[in-house]
Parts: structure tokens; sequence; C-alpha cells
């Protein structure tokens, strides 16, 4: 298994998928994902993403009715020194139209990923390949790390 390359400083954003793997704790990703958490509460560098991962992390917990979970969530993407969440500006919008227009990437994919691009991360994590066809975004796909 492979190591999440990480940057010296800047911004790192995590789709939804890395924040359900990390909080969680699906193997093997959580694994990748802890030097991660790690050297953000270094102060090494900021985890963000968007206020839309909050929506996507909370609907399984709110239809299981698992108000843990669903605080767990809601503490690390709020009430974290590590996190910060994005709000889904109109220039947001405007871009994830135009990602969408150029790529065919899905609404919550394209919103993701101008809200990435807008912020100039240094490092954008997800397990969905659908991303590698933004140009300019510093993408690292999880599955990638785990095949020889």
């Amino acid at each position: 298994m492979g190591q999440l390359a990480l940057p010296a400083a800047g911004f790192v954003y995590l789709d939804t998928d890395a924040l359900i793997y990390s909080v969680e704790k699906i193997v093997p990703y959580a694994a990748l994902l802890q030097p991660l958490w790690d050297a953000a509460a270094q102060s090494t560098f900021q985890v963000i993403s968007s206020d839309l991962a909050l929506l996507e992390v909370l609907v399984k917990p709110l239809q299981l009715g698992d108000t843990v979970l669903a605080q767990l969530y809601r503490d690390l993407l709020t009430a974290s020194q590590e996190t910060r969440l994005l709000p889904i500006s109109r220039a947001v919008i405007e871009e994830a139209a135009r990602l969408r227009a150029a790529t065919g990437i899905k609404t919550p994919d394209a919103i993701h990923a101008a809200s990435a691009l807008a912020e100039g991360v240094a490092l954008f994590v997800s397990n969905d390949p659908v991303y590698r066809r933004v140009s300019g975004l510093p993408v690292t796909i999880l599955d990638d790390l785990l095949t020889p």
C-alpha cells in the first residue's frame, strides 16, 4: 500500500468520500488518510471541503437515526480547528457550471471541484476518478495508492 503525498503547506480538500472513510474508519482508506489528519493537527495545513459535504455526510446518519454519527460529522466539519467548510458562492456555481459543460461531471462533483479550484488547493483527495477530468485540479485518487 502506498502513502498519500502530503503538501508542505496550503489547503487539502477532501471530497465527501474521504471524509466518510475517515470518520467511519473504513478500511483500508482510513489508514491512508490518518497521516493527513495527524499533519493537520500539527497545523501543517488546513483540511477544507464544501458546505455541500456536510449535506452529503449527514444523509446516511439521518436515515438511520444515528445521532452520534451525525454529531461526529458536525463536530469535525463545523467545530474543528483542522477543518473548514467553504460556502457555495455564486462564483463557485458559475465555475461548477463551466466544469459540467466542459467535462460532463455531475453537479455535486462540479461544486466540489470548483470550490477546490477557487481556494487554490495544494491537494484534492477523493476516490472518484471523475475528478481527473478537471484541468488544474491536483487530485489524488485513494484507490491508486492501493495498487502496486
